[in-house]
Protein backbone atom coordinates (compact mmCIF):
# COMPACT_ATOMS: atom_id res chain seq x y z
CA UNK A 1 0.00 0.00 0.00
CA UNK A 2 1.42 3.39 -1.01
CA UNK A 3 1.74 6.29 1.49
CA UNK A 4 -1.11 8.15 -0.27
CA UNK A 5 -3.16 5.31 -0.23
CA UNK A 6 -2.37 4.81 3.67
CA UNK A 7 -3.31 8.55 3.77
CA UNK A 8 -6.75 8.39 2.36
CA UNK A 9 -7.72 5.37 3.92
CA UNK A 10 -6.50 7.05 7.78
CA UNK A 11 -8.47 10.27 6.82
CA UNK A 12 -11.63 7.99 6.19
CA UNK A 13 -11.75 6.57 9.44
CA UNK A 14 -10.20 9.62 11.30
CA UNK A 15 -12.91 12.59 9.95
CA UNK A 16 -16.28 10.49 10.51
CA UNK A 17 -15.07 9.59 13.73
CA UNK A 18 -14.10 13.38 14.97
CA UNK A 19 -17.09 14.79 13.37
CA UNK A 20 -19.30 12.56 15.17
CA UNK A 21 -17.42 13.35 18.86
CA UNK A 22 -17.47 16.84 17.98
CA UNK A 23 -21.19 16.58 17.34
CA UNK A 24 -22.01 14.85 20.22
CA UNK A 25 -20.23 17.35 22.31
CA UNK A 26 -20.15 17.62 26.21
CA UNK A 27 -18.42 14.69 27.99
CA UNK A 28 -17.86 12.69 24.76
CA UNK A 29 -16.21 15.78 22.71
CA UNK A 30 -13.77 16.44 26.40
CA UNK A 31 -12.73 12.64 26.37
CA UNK A 32 -11.62 12.37 23.06
CA UNK A 33 -10.04 16.04 23.19
CA UNK A 34 -8.13 14.46 26.15
CA UNK A 35 -7.48 11.39 24.37
CA UNK A 36 -5.51 13.96 21.68
CA UNK A 37 -3.97 15.83 24.35
CA UNK A 38 -2.24 12.94 25.89
CA UNK A 39 -1.24 11.07 22.86
CA UNK A 40 0.12 14.59 21.53
CA UNK A 41 2.25 14.97 24.81
CA UNK A 42 3.52 11.45 24.70
CA UNK A 43 4.47 12.04 21.20
CA UNK A 44 6.16 15.57 22.39
CA UNK A 45 8.19 13.80 25.53
CA UNK A 46 9.22 10.98 22.74
CA UNK A 47 10.43 12.92 19.54
CA UNK A 48 11.47 16.26 21.08
CA UNK A 49 13.77 17.68 23.28
CA UNK A 50 14.17 21.30 23.45
CA UNK A 51 12.11 22.46 25.92
CA UNK A 52 11.39 25.58 24.13
CA UNK A 53 9.74 23.80 21.32
CA UNK A 54 7.82 21.25 23.73
CA UNK A 55 6.44 23.96 25.72
CA UNK A 56 5.39 26.41 22.55
CA UNK A 57 3.98 23.02 21.31
CA UNK A 58 2.34 22.23 24.17
CA UNK A 59 0.55 25.77 24.64
CA UNK A 60 -0.50 25.94 20.86
CA UNK A 61 -2.29 22.37 21.62
CA UNK A 62 -3.89 23.42 24.75
CA UNK A 63 -4.92 26.94 23.31
CA UNK A 64 -6.55 24.78 20.14
CA UNK A 65 -7.91 22.06 21.97
CA UNK A 66 -10.12 24.83 24.32
CA UNK A 67 -11.14 26.92 21.37
CA UNK A 68 -13.05 23.37 19.30
CA UNK A 69 -14.38 22.58 22.96
CA UNK A 70 -15.39 26.38 23.17
CA UNK A 71 -16.74 26.45 20.00
CA UNK A 72 -18.62 23.58 19.92
CA UNK A 73 -20.37 24.51 23.12
CA UNK A 74 -20.96 28.07 22.99
CA UNK A 75 -23.98 27.85 20.93
CA UNK A 76 -25.28 26.67 17.54
CA UNK A 77 -23.81 29.63 15.36
CA UNK A 78 -20.57 28.89 17.27
CA UNK A 79 -20.62 25.36 16.23
CA UNK A 80 -21.11 25.93 12.20
CA UNK A 81 -18.26 28.00 12.57
CA UNK A 82 -16.05 25.34 14.15
CA UNK A 83 -17.41 23.32 11.05
CA UNK A 84 -16.32 25.04 9.00
CA UNK A 85 -12.42 25.72 10.16
CA UNK A 86 -12.23 22.10 9.99
CA UNK A 87 -13.53 21.80 6.50
CA UNK A 88 -11.71 24.53 4.96
CA UNK A 89 -8.60 23.18 6.80
CA UNK A 90 -9.32 20.24 5.17
CA UNK A 91 -9.45 21.51 1.87
CA UNK A 92 -6.65 23.33 1.97
CA UNK A 93 -4.30 20.76 2.73
CA UNK A 94 -5.63 18.67 -0.20
CA UNK A 95 -5.42 21.48 -2.20
CA UNK A 96 -1.52 22.25 -1.48
CA UNK A 97 -0.89 18.58 -1.83
CA UNK A 98 -2.61 18.07 -5.41
CA UNK A 99 -1.61 21.57 -6.84
CA UNK A 100 2.16 20.59 -5.35
CA UNK A 101 2.02 17.57 -7.03
CA UNK A 102 0.94 18.18 -10.35
CA UNK A 103 2.37 21.82 -11.02
CA UNK A 104 6.22 21.79 -9.92
CA UNK A 105 6.78 25.11 -9.21
CA UNK A 106 9.51 26.67 -6.83
CA UNK A 107 10.14 25.29 -3.85
CA UNK A 108 8.34 27.55 -1.19
CA UNK A 109 10.99 27.10 1.65
CA UNK A 110 13.71 24.64 2.93
CA UNK A 111 12.46 24.16 5.92
CA UNK A 112 9.67 21.91 4.13
CA UNK A 113 11.07 20.67 0.86
CA UNK A 114 7.87 19.34 -0.34
CA UNK A 115 6.01 22.79 -0.40
CA UNK A 116 5.66 24.72 -3.35
CA UNK A 117 4.40 28.23 -4.49
CA UNK A 118 1.95 26.04 -6.61
CA UNK A 119 1.28 24.55 -3.18
CA UNK A 120 0.66 27.59 -1.46
CA UNK A 121 -1.71 29.14 -4.65
CA UNK A 122 -3.82 25.58 -4.36
CA UNK A 123 -4.10 25.80 -0.83
CA UNK A 124 -6.11 29.10 -1.22
CA UNK A 125 -8.06 27.96 -4.01
CA UNK A 126 -9.30 25.14 -2.57
CA UNK A 127 -9.91 26.40 0.78
CA UNK A 128 -12.47 28.58 -1.10
CA UNK A 129 -14.99 25.41 -1.90
CA UNK A 130 -15.43 25.23 1.71
CA UNK A 131 -17.56 28.50 1.72
CA UNK A 132 -19.30 26.19 -1.41
CA UNK A 133 -19.80 23.52 1.13
CA UNK A 134 -20.97 25.18 3.66
CA UNK A 135 -23.57 27.97 2.04
CA UNK A 136 -24.94 24.56 0.48
CA UNK A 137 -25.12 22.58 3.89
CA UNK A 138 -27.08 25.69 5.64
CA UNK A 139 -29.37 25.85 2.43
CA UNK A 140 -30.29 22.28 2.97
CA UNK A 141 -30.92 22.10 6.40
CA UNK A 142 -32.41 25.60 7.29
CA UNK A 143 -31.78 28.03 4.21
CA UNK A 144 -29.14 30.04 6.29
CA UNK A 145 -32.32 31.45 8.31
CA UNK A 146 -31.40 30.42 11.91
CA UNK A 147 -27.53 30.53 12.12
CA UNK A 148 -27.78 34.38 10.44
CA UNK A 149 -24.70 33.02 8.17
CA UNK A 150 -24.23 33.44 4.98
CA UNK A 151 -21.41 32.16 3.58
CA UNK A 152 -21.35 34.15 0.61
CA UNK A 153 -20.90 36.95 2.18
CA UNK A 154 -17.63 38.97 0.99
CA UNK A 155 -16.00 38.95 4.51
CA UNK A 156 -16.19 34.83 4.62
CA UNK A 157 -14.56 34.93 0.94
CA UNK A 158 -11.93 37.24 2.95
CA UNK A 159 -11.74 35.04 6.22
CA UNK A 160 -10.98 31.38 3.49
CA UNK A 161 -8.19 33.45 2.33
CA UNK A 162 -6.55 34.10 5.89
CA UNK A 163 -7.48 31.07 7.29
CA UNK A 164 -5.49 29.14 4.40
CA UNK A 165 -2.55 31.78 4.98
CA UNK A 166 -3.12 30.72 8.64
CA UNK A 167 -3.15 27.11 8.07
CA UNK A 168 -0.29 27.39 6.17
CA UNK A 169 1.69 29.38 7.85
CA UNK A 170 1.08 26.97 11.56
CA UNK A 171 2.20 23.89 8.86
CA UNK A 172 5.39 25.54 8.39
CA UNK A 173 6.11 26.76 11.85
CA UNK A 174 5.93 23.01 13.08
CA UNK A 175 7.78 21.51 9.97
CA UNK A 176 10.58 24.04 11.51
CA UNK A 177 9.70 22.68 14.80
CA UNK A 178 10.56 19.02 13.58
CA UNK A 179 13.50 20.57 11.55
CA UNK A 180 15.23 22.15 14.52
CA UNK A 181 15.06 18.36 16.20
CA UNK A 182 15.97 16.71 12.74
CA UNK A 183 13.01 14.47 12.97
CA UNK A 184 10.45 13.72 9.86
CA UNK A 185 7.28 12.75 11.58
CA UNK A 186 5.68 13.45 15.78
CA UNK A 187 4.84 9.89 15.21
CA UNK A 188 3.44 7.14 13.59
CA UNK A 189 0.12 6.58 14.94
CA UNK A 190 -1.52 7.77 12.11
CA UNK A 191 -0.25 5.79 9.28
CA UNK A 192 0.19 7.80 6.14
CA UNK A 193 -0.07 11.27 8.04
CA UNK A 194 2.69 10.37 11.09
CA UNK A 195 1.59 11.74 14.80
CA UNK A 196 -0.91 13.81 15.65
CA UNK A 197 0.70 17.00 15.25
CA UNK A 198 1.48 15.73 11.53
CA UNK A 199 -2.29 16.14 11.35
CA UNK A 200 -3.37 18.79 13.41
CA UNK A 201 -0.79 21.17 12.16
CA UNK A 202 -2.58 23.64 10.19
CA UNK A 203 -5.98 23.58 12.09
CA UNK A 204 -4.51 24.21 15.43
CA UNK A 205 -3.52 27.63 14.79
CA UNK A 206 -6.42 28.56 12.46
CA UNK A 207 -9.35 27.13 15.48
CA UNK A 208 -7.59 29.27 17.76
CA UNK A 209 -7.61 32.19 15.52
CA UNK A 210 -11.39 31.30 14.75
CA UNK A 211 -12.51 31.27 18.49
CA UNK A 212 -10.50 34.76 18.91
CA UNK A 213 -12.77 35.95 15.97
CA UNK A 214 -15.90 34.79 17.47
CA UNK A 215 -14.98 36.14 20.60
CA UNK A 216 -14.97 39.54 18.97
CA UNK A 217 -18.04 39.03 17.18
CA UNK A 218 -17.08 38.88 13.74
CA UNK A 219 -19.36 36.20 12.85
CA UNK A 220 -22.37 37.82 14.60
CA UNK A 221 -25.91 36.52 13.30
CA UNK A 222 -27.01 39.60 12.28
Amino acid sequence: MTNLQKRILTSLIIFPLSIFFITDGGNSLLSFLLFIFFIANYELFSVFNKKITILFLDLILILALFSIYELRQISDHSFIILIWTIILCIFSDIGGYVFGRIFKWKKLTSISPNKTLSGVLGSFIFSLFSLLIMYYLLKIYDNGHEYGLNFFEPKYLFLAIIFSLVAQIGDLLISFCKRLEGVKDTGKILPGHGGIFDRIDSLMFVVILAFILYRLDLFTKY
